[in-house]
């Protein structure tokens, strides 16, 4: 079953690549769904999680009714046993054969309860198997800007923590409560049998039972859903303190560190010791409604015994009877506790679903002829990151096939931006961007990217061996393809000195290589992908003078017949490009060679007579 089909979402937001969102805010920054945060509906969205498991639901069902019936019938049988003992008809084979009869009604209950909760905790784990699978799938669908609004430890939360929350609860829920209520219903139905007016007493305590659980349950429901912001935000602190480490240390903020910890720890414990002081109440007052119940059907079913209105075998039935309800309803009470956090868990990750999308690639896709020349042309381009904010109004520039484009300006030009709107990271608002002649927003976005290397200023690099991080973009590349892109990157001279080469396994993002190291792994990486379009951003920024010069003698080579957009602030980089593109607050400013551009004495020439100064 797919992840779509498991977890179906009610009507997606679909926005253009780089549309926001005008809906409500969540806690944490995570864009809220469309209906309402209430309990009512995260229960309707978890019945809609189980998709095509529910007939699995409802074998269970049946087989809990069977079970609950079994035990059901188990105590009045027993009391025909009690009263077979009173009786002038005693015998002991007439004894054996009726306890025989109990045990049998005993096993059976207890083989098909078995069997239901077998099946109840197999259905909530692909439950939650499919709700992983949809979180994933929907964070390739969600526009890159959402993820610049969110903590990184907010979204593991939801991820990890919430969805194992909700698996977890609803597993020891679903397996016992389906049960637990069955029961309830049963007992209620044989005290009816039995004695009206005995069942009338223990119907008093059960209501007073659930009134009170009412009460609390309802206190304590925002105090679970307060716990889980808390956690979100807690690791979205220890996410960013854990890769911050360095700069840390360097400016002596661990103090600092350490208190905001304490107190966000604080606020998570004091909000989590509130919502589980609220969830210990249900329990014991029900226990001791239902011990007043139980006092009361003892005295009264005395009473009923000495008139004549009942067996000593059918109050000893009911006895077991109102014992037998108490622990059901006892433990539906405690579960309330158990819902409401599994409830407020699944209203995260349902925000998580229900985030806004990119726009579908068109229906009818333009195919780009092959070979990509590389012809790219920015036509009037606007965007803006929201309506009130606007960046670029009217960018207009073209890149020839083969040639180097530099894109420099101050900080805050928004020359990454530029790149990315290239890459279709964000949509463009107004104008067009054409590759080969065609509208880049009527290509699929894996066509368009295939035909594009990206080497970013932060190095990326997962845990796995160097060879498989140089082929990530190329996973079928040969190692002799390898080493030669590691060789024209002179990547090849460090590796040999690790212990095992090309298999040796990077951990922690390449921490045991230098940052000079790392980006010259990514600069391989896309050099092996052989791309039409090469964007390099900031991609020399990590690496020495020295080493800078070995790569730009190997990008020498590789741009023939490429087209290459180089974001950089060494003006070494970018002297030598075709054209450079000068941008300020959003717009082109000059365009020209760097002999021309200095000529003019304007913004480019101001730029880098402030670095050389």
């Amino acid at each position: 079953m797919s992840a779509n089909k498991a977890v179906q979402l009610d009507t997606v937001k679909r926005l253009p690549d780089g549309a926001a969102s005008s809906g409500p805010k969540a806690p944490g920054g995570a864009i809220a769904g469309a209906k309402p945060k209430d309990a009512r509906d995260a229960m309707r969205r978890i019945w809609e999680a189980f998709g095509n498991n529910r007939t699995t639901l409802v074998i269970s069902l049946l087989l809990s009714v069977g079970s609950v019936i079994g035990s059901s019938i188990g105590p009045w049988q027993l009391g025909h046993a009690t009263d077979l003992l009173v009786s002038d008809d005693f015998t002991m084979s007439a004894l054996v054969r009726q306890l025989l009869i109990v045990g049998a009604i005993y096993l059976m209950a207890s083989s098909l309860n078995l069997l239901q909760a077998w099946l109840i905790n197999d259905l909530v784990q692909n439950m939650g198997r499919d709700l992983r699978k949809a979180a994933q799938a929907k964070l390739a669908r969600v526009p890159l800007r959402w993820f610049d609004a969110q903590p990184d430890g907010e979204v593991l939360s939801r991820f990890t923590n919430d969805i194992d929350n909700m698996v977890q609860n609803l597993q020891q829920v679903a397996s016992q409560a389906m049960l637990m209520l069955l029961t309830v219903i049963g007992v209620l139905a044989m005290m009816l049998v039995l004695s009206v007016p005995l069942a009338a007493v223990a119907l008093g305590g059960i209501a007073i039972s659930l009134g009170v659980t009412r009460v609390i349950t309802r206190a304590a429901q925002p105090k679970y859903a307060e716990q889980w912001r808390e956690t979100g935000q807690l690791n979205a602190l220890v996410e960013e303190t854990f890769t911050g480490q360095t700069l840390i240390r360097v400016y002596g903020a661990r103090d600092r560190v350490d208190q905001q910890f304490a107190e966000q720890n604080g606020a998570l414990a004091n909000v989590s010791l509130r919502a589980q002081i609220l969830a210990s109440l249900i329990q014991p007052t029900m226990m001791f409604v239902n011990n007043l119940a139980y006092i009361a059907v003892v005295v009264f079913g005395a009473i009923r015994v000495l008139s004549g209105g009942l067996s000593l075998g059918e109050v000893q039935a009911f006895i077991q009877y109102i014992r037998q309800i108490g622990q059901p309803i006892s433990q539906l009470g405690s579960m309330a506790a158990q819902v409401q956090s599994a409830l407020a868990s699944a209203e995260r990750v349902f925000e998580l679903l229900d985030a806004p999308e990119m726009s579908d690639d068109p229906a009818s896709e333009t195919q780009l002829a092959m070979p990509v020349a590389g012809h790219v042309q920015f036509e009037h381009v606007g965007f803006r990151y929201s309506p009130d904010q606007p960046l670029f109004e009217d960018v207009s520039f073209e890149a020839r096939p083969g040639q180097m484009l530099a894109i420099v300006g101050p900080t805050g030009a928004g020359k990454t931006t530029l790149v990315n709107l290239l890459v279709r990271f964000y949509g463009i608002d107004s104008g067009a961007i054409r590759l080969d002649g065609k509208d880049i927003a009527t290509l699929a976005r894996s066509d368009l990217r295939h035909a594009i290397a990206m080497v970013l200023q932060d190095t990326w690099l997962f845990t796995g061996t160097v060879h498989d991080n140089i082929a990530y973009g190329r996973p079928d590349a040969t190692r002799e393809q390898v080493i030669a892109a590691a060789r024209r990157c002179h990547v090849d001279d460090f590796v040999r000195t690790l212990s095992d080469g090309y298999d040796t396994v990077l951990e922690n993002g390449g921490g045991s290589l230098s940052q000079g190291q790392r980006q010259l792994m990514t600069i391989a990486r896309a050099f092996l992908l052989d791309a039409p379009i090469l964007v390099l951003d900031e991609a020399t920024s990590s690496v020495d003078t020295r080493t800078e010069t070995l790569i730009q003698k190997a990008m020498a080579d590789l741009r023939q017949g490429r087209t290459s957009f180089v974001i950089a602030h060494r003006f070494s980089t970018i002297r030598d490009a075709d054209m450079i593109v000068y941008m300020e607050a959003g717009t082109v400013r000059e365009t020209g060679t760097h002999e021309e551009l200095v000529a003019l004495q304007g913004g480019y020439w101001q730029l880098q007579h402030g670095a050389q100064s």
